[in-house]
């Protein structure tokens, strides 16, 4: 798989500011990586993590049914609520705090809007290439407690479905925190894997690289990760196993 981030120091940064905007009215979103009517060569994809959209949906708006075929898309809730319906009959409303996933595998179509006639929704929308082609689509959910994040890694999607966790068919283990204050987080990435941070809100340092909403920062190298000096931070944190 080519590889369409160049490093410095091991470390990316993609910021906020230089993501591909799009406004259809009832949607505003930004994409870190290429997608729809954005075409950016140098941001193509990071490992397996194809699309991170950040995106708000007006009240009663949403994404009529559409198909998707051999991808990985889980929604992460920021804002408000996202309700789902597909062609495997699942139908659900998921709120802040939990998430979406579908394993599009062999062919599904589905629906994503906002339940609320009047609020605004948010949420992330990210698409992962899959380790297996054509599997039999599969749906799930979880709410994550405030709990399970505050000061700590949720371990939400993982490759082989361990601590509760969604099985995601791809070769990725993906985490949720919040951190504030004096808490701090490390993580010790296994060696050879690459990892991706995405800040949902507020503000971090990663390994002294100051971070704020929006911005995401590709790690190309193992090692012990820090977050630290937060400020009402919410991110996820990617840890990628490298191509071949």
């Amino acid at each position: 798989m080519a590889q369409n981030i160049k490093y410095a120091s091991g470390f990316r940064l993609r910021a906020a500011e230089e993501r591909g905007l799009a406004d259809h009215g009832w949607l505003k979103s930004a994409h870190s990586f290429s997608f729809g009517n954005y075409f950016d060569p140098e941001h193509l994809q990071f490992e397996s993590l194809r699309v991170i959209n950040d995106d708000r949906v007006a009240g009663g708006k949403g994404f009529p049914m559409h198909p998707h075929q051999n991808a990985e898309i889980f929604s992460y809730v920021l804002d408000g609520a996202l309700s789902h319906k597909d062609t495997l009959g699942n139908g659900s409303t998921v709120k802040a705090g939990g998430v979406q996933y579908m394993s599009a595998g062999s062919g599904v179509r589905h629906s994503e809007y906002n339940p609320s006639e009047t609020e605004e929704m948010a949420f992330l929308q990210i698409w992962l290439l899959p380790n297996i082609e054509n599997e039999a689509p599969r749906y799930e959910t979880m709410d994550i407690a405030p709990k399970d994040k505050d000061g700590k890694l949720k371990l939400f999607l993982s490759k082989d479905g361990r601590e509760g966790s969604m099985h995601i068919r791809a070769d990725a283990d993906i985490y949720a925190a919040t951190l504030d204050g004096k808490q701090s987080i490390t993580f010790d990435m296994p060696e050879g894997n690459k990892a991706w941070v995405q800040v949902a809100r507020g503000s971090i340092f990663v390994n002294g690289e100051s971070l704020r909403r929006g911005d995401g920062l590709a790690v190309s190298q193992s090692g012990r990760l820090a977050f630290t000096k937060a400020i009402d931070a919410e991110f996820l944190l990617f840890d990628l196993e490298a191509a071949a």
